[in-house]
């Protein structure tokens, strides 16, 4: 059984089309005017003691820190991997050395983030482990000595961690030259 198609006329074709046109167009303009710069109302019960602020690490301190690692370490004959992350432990920059191990771009994220989150150098952290051994059972944590908190005001506000030394001292040595580089300001 064959099924014709309906022809439309010129006339329906251009109703149809204006229709259509006319349901995009207030789709756009509901877009636009919704994202305009009209000031936002805030209700009272989020003004005052309701909301923080928080500092957090530029992008530029952040590639310096972790440049200012990977050369103390290319500087010592080491291939590592470095990472930066922010307040929240996401990663800002990470850098992986010529012929950094596998294994070590991971580590150094971990490292950060476990650094970030409880603002102590990993080396300190490990050595938690004694006496709290479930630690180690925090997804996205490795307690291996490598990362270093960068602090402001007592708070932290990101962390370096390297991966890839032989030693987890080497690696926390060079964290440490990373952060060096933002109390620096290089």
């Amino acid at each position: 059984m064959q099924h014709k198609a309906k022809k439309f006329s010129t006339r329906s074709k251009v109703v149809t089309s204006a229709a259509v046109l006319a349901a995009l167009g207030t789709g756009v303009v509901g877009a636009v005017s919704a994202s305009a710069d009209t000031p936002a109302v805030v209700p009272a019960a989020l003004k005052g003691k309701t909301t923080t602020t928080s500092t957090h690490l530029t992008v530029d301190a952040a590639t310096d820190a972790a440049r200012a690692a990977l050369d103390a370490a290319e500087k010592a004959g080491q291939r590592v991997t470095v990472a930066v992350v922010d307040r929240n432990g996401n990663t800002i920059v990470t850098l992986r050395g010529d012929g950094a191990g596998p294994q070590s771009y991971e580590s150094a994220i971990k490292k950060a983030y476990t650094a970030v989150s409880w603002n102590a150098p990993t080396s300190e952290l490990a050595k938690r482990l004694e006496n709290a051994p479930n630690l180690k059972d925090i997804p996205g944590t490795l307690f291996l000595a490598g990362g270093a908190p960068v602090a402001y005001h007592e708070a932290p506000v990101a962390a370096v961690g390297v991966a890839g030394a032989p030693s987890g001292d080497l690696d926390e040595q060079f964290a440490r030259a990373g952060v060096a580089a933002i109390d620096n300001g290089r």
